[in-house]
């Protein structure tokens, strides 16, 4: 019987989707009581939401590094590595704390912005790679508003403060870089995704699979960005 409450907690712990077509109502749901404070399913699936981004854009940073002849992009890059890197510690810190299953793959939308950007180079790429990533990064924000004045977990809070601060530090660097198409911004952010619920959620661990850690680069030069309870 344990093993099967243990079963019951762990799918709870795990979004079975993500995305627009999920009902509002059931985000409210209150999962787990830790000592924090209640955790409900948007604070889990703020967590989950926060590791996939990452997990995106971390080697989309790398590319830039590796792609772009453009200084602004490349330090863009360089940005967006150290960030990601250090939202991820606080993201995989806070779901461990918490019992939060978090997945070592983005969704397939988030696969296909990877993809797409491989196969392109130059200007192209330059203005692809920080449109989408500015594009990404004002559509959490609304998510990142919504879970940290509604939370009543304070580790939930803490990670969503942090959060905060290193997706408007992306929006600054991604704008400074003068290649942001804020057309296709605009529509990005304003268009719901025709996609299948499945295609916008990352696709759980499996069994017994290693945590994939996204390092923060030994050589960096970017100050990173204030946590919340520093």
């Amino acid at each position: 019987m344990g093993g099967a409450v243990a079963t019951t907690l762990a799918s709870l712990l795990y979004p079975a989707m993500l995305g627009v077509q999920k009902v509002n109502t059931a985000q409210d749901r209150v999962i787990a009581t830790p000592a924090t404070g209640a955790l409900t399913e948007a604070d889990r699936d703020f967590v989950v939401k926060v590791r996939a981004a990452g997990l995106w854009e971390y080697p989309v940073g790398r590319m830039a590094l590796e792609k772009s002849r453009t200084k602004a992009v490349k330090t863009a890059g360089e940005h967006l590595i150290d960030g990601v890197a250090s939202m991820d510690a606080a993201c995989r810190n806070t779901a461990g704390l918490l019992g939060i299953r978090l997945p070592n793959q983005s969704s397939p939308q988030e696969q296909g912005f990877v993809f797409r950007l491989k196969a392109e180079s130059g200007e192209q790429f330059d203005t692809d790679m920080v449109t989408v990533v500015r594009a990404a990064s004002g559509r959490i924000l609304s998510t990142i508003a919504s879970v940290r004045t509604t939370t009543k977990n304070s580790l939930i809070r803490a990670l969503a403060t942090q959060v905060n601060d290193t997706v408007m530090e992306h929006i600054t660097v991604m704008e400074k870089t003068g290649f942001v198409d804020f057309d296709q911004v605009l529509v990005q952010e304003t268009t719901p995704p025709d996609l299948p619920a499945q295609d916008l959620t990352p696709p759980p661990p499996a069994a017994g699979q290693p945590q994939v850690v996204l390092p923060r680069p030994t050589n960096s030069t970017v100050s990173p960005s204030r946590s919340a309870g520093r």
